[in-house]
């Protein structure tokens, strides 16, 4: 089991500087999609819960804003400042494992990855997660992340307790408990009420999930979504634009045995089809955008069903190389299929050329203030475009549509929204803002973007 950091590897600061010791000149942030560039006046990588709070207390006794990046994977400005921007490389590790209570605590700079594996090793995992793996802790939960699933929901309703430094420079612990107001809200916190220095999740033994993957039709999975969502414990397909083609993935447990992917096809799918010949084609897209409906014909035809067996995160994840931007909305599940029609009738009589598939997923409703399944069922559809193709008249007609379902968009990625929209969005924002206005009444996490969503 691995263990949290036990000490810093901070330099003395090159500059005078009212922080702690390992404060330093910050270098320029920026984005994984590149949508997003920041330049902090100093940075810090603490090691420890103490070491966050004091220097949150310094920053304000400074005047300081302070923000958290972990590895960049929001499309937004959600972690951007111009004050102190916290680097939580030395915050990973899990710090304990209660059997008993089957839970496990683990520091918030700890990336996905390094959890689900350790996880796995000790014979645990968590219920559901989303299908890439690269985002820390903190990151993942404070913009809502999300699987697909039935009956279990996000990463974020899989949390148990948090510990939270707030902006006077208090560690709290939330949970049922203690706290039970913030831990309602910081589950999907957007980094607006402090820093996360640690989350609880519940786990269980570990179990195996066995996926099906398979082709159909357009016409097919619409006509058979809400049948395909009863039948299965995690449900998503794809859509290809300017065909009629879609790849259905079933997510179900198994008493196994285990039967993973084998190494060639495994290969084939999730390296040469999924991430270098999308590489391809998105460069050839964004360079001669008329080859795109003949590229996704081809593509949409490549997949082929296959069936196999394994350990939770090896099949909820796949590897994401090719880099994209993104726009994702929540609606009513029982909404998503006209949605999703109404989304394919205005990319056809259009001019717009989409190289990307449209994602569809499914979640429970759940009980957190801002989650984008906070009080519904809820259906969600993604949109993409590979990285540098101008994205604006393809996202803003999506959004469009989805507004008039009741959208919410998913807190990470692309959208125009404002405070006014998401307060009528989300029965309980006014919940979250006062919430804000007692931990933060200075706005110390603040900046330009969650202004805009959250309001002043």
């Amino acid at each position: 089991m691995s263990t949290g950091s036990t000490g810093s590897t901070a330099e003395p600061p090159t500059a005078p500087t009212a922080l702690t010791a390992p404060a330093r000149p910050a270098r320029p942030w920026r984005n994984w999609a590149g949508t997003v560039t920041a330049r902090p006046a100093l940075e810090i990588s603490p090691a420890s819960a103490d070491e966050v709070a004091d220097a949150v207390r310094r920053a304000a006794a400074d005047g300081l804003r302070v923000k958290t990046a972990g590895s960049g994977h929001s499309f937004t400005a959600i972690a951007a400042t111009d004050g102190l921007l916290i680097r939580p490389d030395l915050l990973t590790g899990i710090r304990r494992i209660d059997r008993s209570a089957m839970t496990v605590t683990v520091e918030s700079g700890t990336p996905l990855k390094r959890l689900n594996t350790a996880l796995a090793r000790e014979g645990l995992s968590l219920a559901n997660m989303g299908d890439i793996m690269e985002q820390t802790v903190a990151g993942a939960v404070s913009t809502g992340t999300h699987g697909t699933g039935r009956d279990s929901a996000s990463l974020s309703a899989q949390i148990t307790a948090v510990e939270l430094v707030t902006a006077d420079g208090t560690l709290l612990t939330c949970s049922r408990e203690e706290n039970p107001d913030v831990l309602a809200a910081v589950r999907v916190g957007l980094g607006a009420l402090g820093v996360i220095t640690a989350v609880t999740f519940a786990v269980e033994p570990l179990f195996l999930l066995r996926a099906r993957e398979e082709p159909m039709s357009f016409d097919r999975v619409t006509a058979e979504f809400d049948a395909l969502h009863a039948e299965n414990e995690h449900f998503e397909f794809y859509w290809f634009p300017h065909t009629g083609n879609c790849n259905t993935k079933r997510n179900n447990r198994s008493a196994g045995p285990a039967d993973p992917p084998g190494a060639l096809s495994g290969w084939f799918e999730d390296e040469f089809l999924s991430n270098g010949l999308l590489q391809a084609a998105g460069l050839l897209g964004r360079a001669v955008p008329a080859a795109i409906p003949p590229m996704a014909r081809v593509a949409s035809r490549a997949l082929s069903a296959r069936t196999y067996t394994d350990i939770p995160y090896k099949v909820f994840t796949t590897p994401r190389r090719v880099r994209f931007v993104e726009m994702e909305y929540a609606v009513p599940r029982e909404a998503a299929v006209t949605a999703l029609r109404e989304v394919r009738a205005m990319i056809e009589r259009s001019p717009l050329k989409v190289g990307f598939p449209v994602e569809v997923r499914t979640a429970p409703a759940d009980d957190i203030a801002l989650s984008t399944a906070s009080g519904r069922e809820t259906a969600y559809i993604a949109v993409h475009l590979f990285r540098g193709t101008p994205h604006r008249s393809y996202f803003t007609a999506v959004e469009r549509i989805m507004t008039a379902h009741e959208g919410r968009p998913h807190w990470g990625k692309l959208h125009t929204r404002d405070a006014e929209y998401l307060a009528r969005a989300y029965p309980r924002h006014g919940e979250f803002t006062a919430l804000r206005d007692r931990l933060d009444p200075e706005r110390r996490f603040g900046n330009d973007h969650l202004r805009r969503v959250l309001g002043p």
